[in-house]
Parts: C-alpha cells; structure tokens; sequence
C-alpha cells in the first residue's frame, strides 16, 4: 500500500508538471523553441525534488525509532510500515537514478533544440548565441565571445556533470557484493551525499530556461499593435491564443521573461534540516566511549563484545552503530544486539562476524595474539582502543514479543537479532504477549551452532522446570555433511535431538505450525539469505488465506 502511494504521487507529480509545461501559458513561447524535451525535463526534475527530499527521511534512525517505542502514536501497521525503510530508501535511490537519466536526456534534447531553433524574436529566450551552435558547448557554457577567449561556464551544465558523476559513484558502489566485501567503499560514497546536496540546490540557480512575467500584458500568440500577423517564433502550426471573437488578440506589452524560480531548496531543507538535527544529536550521545569488558573468540570467526554505557537502555531486537577510531575515524559498522543490559546484569552484548577489512583489523586490535577469550581489567582499559556507540536503534525484531505466537528463522550470522530475544525471555518471558516461539536456525557447519547452544539450552531448561515445555520449538538445521557430527555433548542434549541434516521443508513447516495454531496472527521474522527471505515471504502470503494469519517481518542482514 505504502509502495502504491509513493508511486502514485510520483506519477502524478510528474504529469502534472508535464502538462503545466506543455499547455501553461508563461511556457508558450519556451515550449515553442524546446517542445517536448521541456515537459519531460521540468517533470523528471519534480520527481526527483519529491525524491531527493524523500530518500533521507528513512536514515533519520533515532526519529524512527521514538517513534517505534511510541506505542499511543504507532500502531502495528505504522511499526511495521517504519520497518520498511531501508527498502523505501533503496526505492527512493532508484527512482532518482531512474529519473535521472531521463532528466539528463531530455536536457540533452534542450541543446540540441536551442541550437537549431534560434529565436530571433525572443533573444532573452535563447541559450545558444546563434543558431546551429555546437549543443555540447551549450552543456558548458553559456556566453562565447567572438575570439572564444573568454567564456562564463554553464551553473546548470557543470554542477549537472558533478551530481550525475557522484550518483553514479553512489549507486554502483551500492551493490551487495561491495557492501559485503568492501564496505568502506560504500561508506565513503555514500558520505558523497552531502556535497550532491549542496550542488544540487546550486543547479537550480543557473536560470537557464526562463518564464514570462507578463502574461496578461502579452498574452501567447497575441499581435503588436503594427502587425498584422501574431508573433511566431517558430512556424504558425502552434496553436494560438485568440479573442472571443476569434481574432488574434493584441498586446499591450512586450513579452518580458525571467529566470525560472528554483524549487529545489523548497523540497529539500526541511528533510535536510532534520537530517543534521538529528545527525548533531547522534554525535553528541555517542561522544562517550564505551567500556570493554570481555572480549570472546567464537569458532566460525566471531567475535563476542560485552560492553558496559552508562544509561543505555535499549529494548530486544535492536541494533547499534559501532565506531572504532583506531580503524577508521568516519566509519560506523551497524550490529544487532545480542545481549540488553538487564537489573542483575548491566552489560550489553554484540556478535561480529570477521568479514572485509574494517572487522578484520578491528579483531587483530581487540585480539592481536589470537586469544580464544580475554577479560579486560578495568585498571588496563586504555591500553585497548576505544570504542564509541550511536544508539539503540528500531528494528523488526522488536514485534516478536507483539505476538502470541512468533517464527523466528536465522540464517548463520542472522541469529544475532533472535539471539536477544532468547536473552530476555531467559530473565523474563512472563511480561510479554509471546506465548510461542518457532526458533529456527540454519547453519552451514556445525560449530556455528556453539555461538548460543548454550543461551538456547538454557532457556530450554528453564521453561520445563516453569511446565512450559511448549513455549520454545527449537529446530537446528546443518546444511553441509562436510565432517559430519553432531551435539555429544551432555549439555548439549536438548539440541542434539532438534538437529537436522539438510534443509528446512517451509512448506511443511508452515502447515505444521498452521495446525497447531488455528484462528491466530503468527509473526514471522527472518535474518538471512535473500532465497530464504523471499521464500518465506511467499509462503506468508499464500498461506494467510487460511484460518491462521501468517504476518512477514524481515530483519535487514547486509
């Protein structure tokens, strides 16, 4: 539904601004000279104002995140439309590239027509300084002297050169497979934004297309009071204003015509202004380093962080923003919590997954002699590079506990938002709606499963002593048989049994969980694979047709 208004407004906006070009009055003369390369460049330029104001609201993540926690305020419906808005931001990127091209293709046309269509009548109108000047000078500059040694460059021309090669940058260095490789290269590209904004309000400066002042002085198409025929810049095929009695009318003035007023900044500074609001708020709650407390070597290259803030209070299932000057001063690596601090146990906990340059040299810091565990005393914390914190922030993961009954499915790593949860129903899962919980797991090798077997197993424990064995289904699924063996130990025994070799069959899981659960609302959650997600999200679809209600949240991954 949110998608269906977004691009609703998109296509009106656009039509609207294409016939005003078309069809206005003020554009007659202008329309005249660039006919449809007008419309479709000032409608492409329309959506990408409502656009580029659009795309940084969904990065205001503290002001999302109130209002997630603003349960009077935000629904379900509203939380889970918040959830969507790393996808909305991604829609938002794509339509400005989108419209982009065309923006630039139509201005292109532009050149081309104020070269060939040189008004002789209209000179304030004219870009070009003759006719059949070369159009690619045109994109550059606008006023050639007679010896071409001295030119006044194009606003419109160069900063539309700069903003098309910074989008360009940003956009391709948005491919998943950097992101996961080289996540530095995204990062500093997309920095790039605040210089595209900055060019993009100069852009609009230029005045390069221009608008009549004084149209009811000169009304389009009238005739001077010694002619005899009305002005024509171009040939007579264009329909003409004309009296009620079907004369041509009379002028009474010259027509008058002024750079058009620019609108960019009108789109843009309020979002603009929010967004360095709260970017100035983010850095002065995060100014604090953060105290280390243990530091842990998990199999499968995965590091435990236990950390300590003074009033950080952040709710299951969210993620923060983790900093490292010691690696890189501007980049700040996103990381769901794993452990909320709680009233016997202050500390907070992430899990990082050694993977591309910022992680790896922020393992060698933390552990540089490849230690398996290490407390760091209190007393040595300088030795130890500091560490800075901006958040918490909302996630998906937060709904689990809204609903009676929950599907949590991780896929490696993925386990990391579930993992709090896990955590918080261990200190207290009486205080919540969740009556049930479906935790499933995926994981290549097996001694992935040792990151939580025992928060799992524990857990498992607790609630049969509470005679709640059916609050938590536990399914492990072990993907690869490469050195096949399983949970032998006596701990480990609660999960032994709940290991499967292969891959889950969702179908008959979700007919599964269907039976038992008739005439309810399950929330299912997902933090993994994109095959994985999407099949999910099919299966949530098809299967809400029936007596149980099957409602898909999705956990961000990469």
């Amino acid at each position: 539904c949110d998608q269906v208004v977004w691009v609703g407004v998109s296509t009106w906006l656009f039509w609207r601004t294409f016939m005003l070009y078309c069809s206005g009055a003020q554009y007659y003369y202008l329309h005249n000279i660039l006919g449809l390369g007008l419309c479709v460049s000032r409608a492409s330029a329309s959506v990408l104002n409502l656009n580029c104001s659009l795309v940084l609201l969904p990065m205001c993540r503290s002001v999302l995140t109130i209002l997630r926690g603003q349960t009077r305020v935000s629904g379900q419906k509203v939380r889970r439309l918040l959830d969507k808005s790393k996808s909305f931001h991604v829609a938002c990127g794509v339509a400005i590239c989108i419209f982009s091209v065309i923006h630039v293709s139509a201005h292109l046309v532009n050149a081309v027509s104020f070269s060939l269509r040189f008004s002789d009548e209209f000179p304030d109108l004219n870009v070009a300084q003759y006719r059949g000047q070369d159009p690619r000078v045109l994109i550059l500059i606008t006023v050639i002297n007679d010896c071409f040694l001295h030119s006044d460059w194009s606003v419109p021309g160069i900063t539309g050169i700069l903003l098309v090669l910074i989008l360009f940058l940003m956009f391709t260095a948005s491919s998943h497979s950097l992101r996961v490789c080289n996540y530095e290269i995204f990062w500093y590209t997309h920095n790039l934004f605040i210089i595209f904004y900055i060019i993009l309000m100069l852009h609009a400066l230029g005045g390069t297309l221009k608008v009549q002042m004084n149209v009811e002085a000169h009304p389009p198409g009238c005739v001077s009071a010694n002619q005899t025929h009305p002005t024509n810049p171009i040939s007579g095929d264009e329909k003409r204003a004309e009296s009620a009695k079907g004369s041509p009318k009379v002028c009474d003035d010259k027509a008058r015509f002024q750079g058009h007023f620019p609108q960019t900044w009108l789109w843009v500074s309020a979002p603009l202004c929010l967004y360095c609001a709260e970017r100035m708020y983010r850095y002065l709650r995060s100014g604090t380093p953060v105290t280390m407390v243990t530091v842990t070597r998990h199999p499968g290259d995965v590091l435990e962080l236990r950390m300590l803030k003074s009033g950080f209070r952040p709710r299951p299932g969210q993620y923060i923003l983790l900093n490292c000057p010691s690696v890189s001063s501007f980049e700040n690596h996103a990381f769901t919590l794993t452990a909320c601090p709680t009233q016997n146990r202050q500390t907070f906990g992430i899990h990082i997954r050694v993977l591309g340059d910022w992680t790896k040299s922020f393992s060698e810091l933390l552990l540089p002699e490849s230690e398996h565990s290490e407390i760091l005393p209190m007393m040595h914390q300088r030795r130890y590079p500091k560490l800075y914190v901006d958040g918490p922030f909302g996630s998906a993961s937060e709904e689990v506990f809204h609903y009676e009954v929950s599907v949590c499915v991780a896929g490696g790593i993925g386990v990391t938002p579930f993992a709090c949860v896990i955590h918080t129903l261990l200190d207290n899962w009486h205080q919540y709606k969740l009556r049930r919980l479906y935790f499933v797991w995926i994981c290549r090798e097996l001694q992935c499963f040792y990151w939580f077997a025992e928060l799992l197993c524990s857990l498992y424990r607790k609630l049969w002593e509470e005679n709640r064995p059916d609050f938590l289904n536990i399914r492990l699924y072990l993907t690869s048989t490469h050195k096949l063996q399983n949970l032998t130990e006596e701990k480990y025994r609660p999960l032994s049994s709940r290991l499967v070799i292969g891959r889950p069959r969702w179908k008959h899981l979700f007919q599964e969980i269907g039976k038992a659960n008739q005439h309810k609302k399950v929330g299912v959650f997902c933090c993994g694979p994109k095959s994985i997600s999407r099949e999910l999200h099919k299966l949530c679809n098809s299967f809400s047709s029936t007596t149980t209600v099957f409602e898909y949240n999705k956990e961000s991954f990469s």
